[in-house]
């Protein structure tokens, strides 16, 4: 059995827990371990029934992908022809891996980044990414003792190289460094879990990488509730799905980025990646505090009914910890609901690599002015605030601005004889 690929970009895993032990009999895709990537945590389940024979590696071991992690006896192989076939079946892939995997990093960029080099010495991305966040040079890089094999350099070498590091070598100037932090007896610790330790990491970076600017626009989505109100017990019925308001704005969403869209771009360096797949992510609150972002994938080719249905279903495997690394993958554009929390509007922080976030606000009853054929008139609608943050170096005011009151128009035009 070998660690196989989770995702177009992932490269290796974190074992977490063995959910069999040594002569166990395991069944076809019965899941026998547990591994965590820079996505998510997933687990595996085997591709052959058999004998659990041997686990090769260990829980909190690093695996590259195509790696052997354990052999499992078949019924059509005996004890010599097990060890044989998982060496065998690793082989091709984990050349492939070294084959693609960046070797190493050198001396910092202009911007502070580390920045890949041609240096002999193998680097998994794992610590390929541990030292950007460090900012660790290639010739600092090759100082550290690696503990795996052939002399690998690991997580665990790199994490006790930070924690040890020698305070000759200075951080670069303008880095922000932590304030000491004053505990008294009284107080509580809670130790950041992974996913929280993830969060923490790529807000920070995105925050340092994009100049954040955001635009505000209020929508009145009177119609939207309206209408959403004389169809949600129908569509339930039919469906055996509620349909709340989010997928009718990220309709919305997907038209305005079909009309913009330089909204739709990434950024790679000094070029701007313009992206043919509209993907759009939605933040989802996990009941243990955390947020996870899926993404539904070629979000413009669903209808309403479809959004419905993939929004459901993804906010509810996200909720049960059952995502695969594909569903948090690919996004082009992120939408967070903060109006669910009670919040009327938000500043949100963009997902790298994209260059804009949209929050939702809540939606409220609110006294406004109204045109009628015999002249202006007050009258309860229902309003609700846009919050379109993005990235300055490639979006200006103009682009971001008319980008979210796009929005609000196809929310403020809404069809109520729509149907569903």
């Amino acid at each position: 059995m070998v660690m196989p690929k989770m995702g177009e970009s992932i490269m290796e895993g974190t074992i977490l827990s063995w959910l069999k032990r040594e002569g166990d009999e395991i069944e076809t895709d019965e899941s026998v371990l547990e591994v965590a990537t820079d996505k998510v945590d997933t687990e595996v389940p085997t591709t052959h029934g058999g004998i659990l024979k041997e686990i090769l590696v260990k829980e909190g071991d690093v695996v590259p992908v195509g790696a052997a992690i354990a052999k499992i006896e078949t019924q059509a192989e005996g004890d010599t022809d097990a060890p044989n076939s998982a060496v065998e079946a690793a082989a091709p892939v984990d050349a492939e891996v070294k084959e693609v995997t960046i070797r190493g990093i050198s001396s910092h960029s202009s911007n502070g980044v580390a920045v890949p080099d041609k240096s002999d010495r193998f680097y998994s991305p794992l610590v390929m990414n541990i030292a950007r966040r460090e900012i660790i040079s290639m010739a600092e890089l090759a100082r550290v003792p690696g503990t795996g094999r052939n002399g690998r350099v690991t997580k665990k070498d790199m994490l006790a190289y930070v924690k040890n590091r020698p305070a000759g070598i200075a951080t670069p100037s303008g880095t922000p460094q932590p304030v000491p932090v004053s505990i008294s007896g009284e107080d509580e610790i809670i130790e950041m879990d992974r996913m929280r330790k993830m969060i923490a990491e790529r807000m920070v970076n995105s925050k340092r990488i994009s100049p954040h600017v955001t635009s505000f626009v209020e929508a009145d989505v009177t119609n939207i509730v309206s209408w959403r109100n004389r169809v949600k017990q129908q569509f339930k019925e039919r469906e055996g799905e509620p349909i709340t308001l989010t997928p009718i704005f990220m309709e919305a969403v997907v038209k305005a980025l079909e009309d913009y869209p330089m909204m739709n771009i990434q950024v790679d360096g000094n070029n701007i990646i313009k992206k043919k797949e509209i993907n759009v992510g939605m933040a989802v609150a996990l009941s243990g505090g955390n947020l996870i972002v899926p993404v539904i994938h070629n979000t413009d080719q669903f209808n309403l009914a479809g959004l419905v249905q993939k929004m459901n279903e993804l906010v509810r495997r996200a909720r049960e910890n059952k995502l695969s690394p594909d569903d948090l993958q690919g996004g082009t554009y992120t939408i967070s609901n903060v109006g669910s929390f009670g919040n009327v509007m938000g500043t949100p922080i963009i997902m790298q690599p994209q260059v804009g976030i949209l929050a939702l606000g809540a939606v409220v009853k609110k006294p406004a002015v109204v045109e009628t054929p015999t002249g202006d008139a007050i009258a309860i609608r229902y309003k609700m605030f846009l919050s379109h943050s993005y990235d300055h170096r490639v979006i200006d005011g103009s682009l971001g601005g008319m980008f979210v009151r796009r929005v609000a128009d196809y929310l403020e035009r809404f069809d109520i004889t729509k149907k569903i």
